[in-house]
């Protein structure tokens, strides 16, 4: 089977020029099929803020309402993924800016209402996922670049980038050897959250458990290996998570960050 990498950028990389240029002249090297997930909440916040929409959340959360929804559509759908496309274009790299209405490339559900309303915020599994065509842009050569927007009932929906990216792995495992890499500031998942060089090299389910029940993870890092055991559990070969500036490094056998395996 091909590789096939899946790579997730968050805020701290795109909110500063010089750290999106490098990151991008790395993405642009690597010589396999892939396919780049991107956030934006921090420049959407600030826009949100000239435009006088004002953000509000509730655990970590966006509470996406009608005004909010228009501002991330236009921010993550529009300027943050269609300066990233450009860029990419640049540097030789046929990208194509995508969300989950394009293409019917992956459809949600919207998030039902319980204790808390998140508002137009989308739900989503593998089965979501129009693999067939993923599959045919990739065989082509076109590198898909997804804003964190879905949609159902013909109505765009906020989607967390980095369900989107697992969830993506997830569907494609069945065409490709997916290596799905999370980059974000730290080196890895760290033993001591003091200690940047405590990275926690190779983990696995059992590794996993025992740090779990030590209490050794900080609440942020718990999200992502969430997401990265989920996605193991249902075919993925192999989740990195890394910082930003290793992403060539985490490409190859020897990775700089945290390597999850089945």
């Amino acid at each position: 089977m091909n590789k096939l990498y899946i790579i997730k950028i968050g805020g701290n990389v795109l909110d500063d020029e010089k750290s999106l240029k490098r990151f991008l002249t790395d993405f642009a090297t690597i010589q396999a099929p892939k396919i780049l997930i991107h956030g934006g909440g921090t420049i959407a916040t600030k826009i949100g803020d000239q435009l006088g929409i004002k953000s509000s959340y509730v655990k970590g959360r966006r509470i996406t309402d009608a005004p909010t929804l228009d501002l991330v559509t236009m921010v993550y759908g529009g300027l943050i993924n269609k300066q990233i496309v450009a860029q990419l274009q640049k540097l030789g790299c046929n990208a194509m800016g995508l969300t989950g209405a394009d293409g019917n490339m992956i459809k949600a559900v919207k998030r039902p209402v319980n204790e808390i309303d998140y508002g137009f915020v989308g739900d989503i599994t593998p089965d979501s996922v129009n693999s067939t065509l993923l599959y045919f842009l990739l065989k082509q050569n076109v590198i898909p670049i997804f804003a964190p927007l879905t949609y159902a009932d013909g109505v765009i929906l906020n989607t967390n980038a980095d369900t989107i990216a697992s969830v993506l792995a997830v569907s494609l495992s069945k065409h490709f050897d997916v290596r799905l890499i999370y980059c974000f500031e730290k080196k890895g998942v760290l033993k001591d959250i003091t200690d940047e060089n405590s990275v926690i090299r190779l983990l696995d389910a059992s590794s996993y458990k025992q740090f779990l029940s030590q209490g050794i993870f900080a609440d942020g890092i718990l999200p992502k290996l969430e997401n990265a055991f989920a996605a193991i559990q249902s075919g993925v070969k192999e989740v990195l998570i890394g910082e930003a500036g290793d992403l060539i490094k985490n490409t190859r056998e020897e990775t700089e960050g945290t390597l999850i395996k089945q």
